[in-house]
This record gives structure tokens, C-alpha cells and sequence, in this order.
């Protein structure tokens, strides 16, 4: 069985490259300069290279603020290579699972978590691009999942995690956002949950299609958020140092945020049986990666 994975250098990609496969299952994640997902010829004869039984898309355009001037580059790889993808896969019967975000909605709702049914109104180019990738897979593949998620964060490339202990280990103090609320969540925990729908879909023909989200269970601010790594490093010998919070308006930003990005996961539970685990546990394992374990005598939150 072989998967074609796009994306497979960044964070997500990094984490299903790295999970245990089945035997007799072959991942094939060729980089950027061995196929270019926005050129529908060269899409075409990846898939026709081998007998790919699903392909998982998370490759992205994922500068929120600089997608506010780099607009084409932000839509031609969140919005065309997705039509191209789509369109590739259906031809040849192919499932496409392709990751998608919290920035299609708007984060105005008053309360409570965004269902997947919940109506898309995106206020960054950002969001847009990706909310019209999401519409060419939906129209593109009926064989499809689309996985909205928000706040990734793991030991690889760029993240909050390891922009926060960088930050910790340079200054006396941090400011941090505390008034946009989202759901963080584990690189490896959304890989192994695309990798399940990948395998259901590439072998049940009845597998759940549609949209759904995945991330860690419970929610909290950036400042939170902050402050749990801050402590968790604290715990592994590092600094402790205060962490303030501040308004969305102390910190402005080219790209709107969403006030409210948590995201219900209860349609994925019902499809597909996972049941994410709490984002603080998820966080220690990505320190524990990161730094080391806590030291013996230390206890873990």
C-alpha cells in the first residue's frame, strides 16, 4: 500500500513520516523540488508513478502576515494546488485527506467551540486561500476528508512552543496575547489521526467523507498557553520568568486573528473514534522531546 504524503517537511508531514506504519504500507513524501503540487502535469504523473491508495495534503502557504501582500503565492498553494490535487485523485479513485484551519472562521462566536457546520466567513487572505481549497476538495473528490486544525505546535521547524522558549531564555519577562482563544494542538496527534482517516478511506469504501476538525482537547489563550511552556520548561530546568498578558490591540498584526478558534471535535469522535487527549499532555511530550524529561522527584502537571 503506498500513501503519497505533500508537505512531508513540515511540521505534520514531519510527524507522519516519522509514525509506525502498518507493514506492507510504503510512504512516499517527495519535497517541493521533486514535485510542485501547483503544476497539474506533474501531479498527474506522480500519481501515475505508483498505485497510491490515498494521499494526505498538508502542505500549505502558511505566513498569515505576509500572505496579506503575497496574495497570489498564498492562493496558488492553498487554493489551486488543492483544485489540482482534487481533480488528480478523482480521476484515479483516489482519497484525498487535506488539513485545513481555524482561520476560515471568522472568531466572533460568542462562545463555545466551531462545529465543522458552522457557516465560514475568513478575514484574512489567509483564511480565504484556505477556505477555497477547502470548497475544490469538497466539489473536487467526493472521496474526501477535510481536517481542520488550529495552534500546531511540535519539536520541528517554527512554532510557538519553540519561539517561547527561545524568548524565555533571552528575557527577564514575556508579553503575550490573552484574548484569543484556541485549542493547541500536537503535530503527532493530528498525524495519527490523519493517518487512521487516510487508512479507513483507502480500504472502506464507506468510510465518513466531509469535514471535520482534530485538535487537543480543552482550550486557552496564547497567554495560557505561554505560560504552560514557560512552567514545563521551568520544571526541566530552565527559566522561570513572569509571563503577561495583553490585549489583541497591543499587538497588532497585518492578518486578523480569530478571538474564538477552539474547534469541536465531536463529528471526528463519531466518524472515526478518536478522542484527542488534553493539549497539556500533548505539550509535555513536546518538551520532554524537546529538552528531556522532568527530572526524577519533579512532578508533571
Amino acid at each position: 500500500m503506498d500513501i503519497l504524503v505533500l508537505g512531508g517537511a513540515g511540521q505534520v508531514g514531519t510527524e507522519l513520516r516519522a509514525l509506525s506504519w502498518p507493514d506492507g504500507v510504503t510512504v512516499h513524501a517527495p519535497d517541493r523540488s521533486e514535485l510542485d503540487i501547483t503544476d497539474a502535469d506533474a501531479v498527474a504523473a506522480a500519481l501515475d508513478d505508483r498505485a497510491y491508495r490515498a494521499v494526505i495534503n498538508t502542505a500549505a502557504y502558511t505566513a498569515v502576515d505576509k500572505a496579506e501582500s503575497e496574495v497570489v503565492a498564498a492562493w496558488r498553494l492553498n487554493a489551486l494546488a488543492p483544485a489540482i490535487l482534487a481533480a488528480a485523485t478523482a480521476a484515479r479513485n483516489i482519497p484525498l485527506v487535506h488539513v485545513s484551519t481555524d482561520y476560515v472562521f471568522a472568531g466572533t462566536k460568542p462562545e463555545g467551540a466551531y462545529r465543522p457546520d458552522d457557516p465560514i466567513d475568513p478575514q484574512s487572505v489567509y483564511g480565504a486561500s484556505k477556505a477555497a481549497g477547502e470548497l475544490a476538495v469538497r466539489t473536487g473528490n467526493p472521496r474526501h476528508a477535510i481536517v481542520r486544525t488550529a495552534w500546531v505546535v511540535s519539536p520541528h521547524r517554527g512554532n510557538f512552543v519553540k519561539t517561547m522558549l527561545r524568548l524565555s531564555a533571552e528575557r527577564d519577562a514575556l508579553t503575550v496575547v490573552d484574548d484569543q482563544y484556541g485549542c493547541p494542538t500536537s503535530a503527532a496527534d493530528l498525524a495519527a489521526a490523519l493517518a487512521a482517516i487516510a487508512k479507513h478511506l483507502a480500504f472502506d469504501g464507506a468510510a465518513p467523507t466531509g469535514t471535520f476538525h482534530c485538535v487537543n482537547a480543552g482550550d486557552t489563550t496564547w497567554c495560557g498557553f505561554a505560560k504552560a511552556i514557560v512552567a514545563g520548561s521551568a520544571r526541566r530546568g530552565g527559566r522561570s520568568i513572569p509571563v503577561n498578558g495583553i490585549p489583541t490591540s497591543a499587538y497588532p498584526t497585518p492578518a486578523r486573528r480569530p478571538a474564538n478558534s477552539r474547534l469541536s471535535t465531536a463529528s471526528l469522535t463519531e466518524a472515526y473514534g478518536f478522542r484527542p487527549r488534553p493539549w497539556q499532555a500533548a505539550l509535555d511530550d513536546i518538551l520532554d522531546r524537546l529538552i528531556g524529561p522532568v527530572s526524577e522527584g519533579v512532578s508533571k502537571p
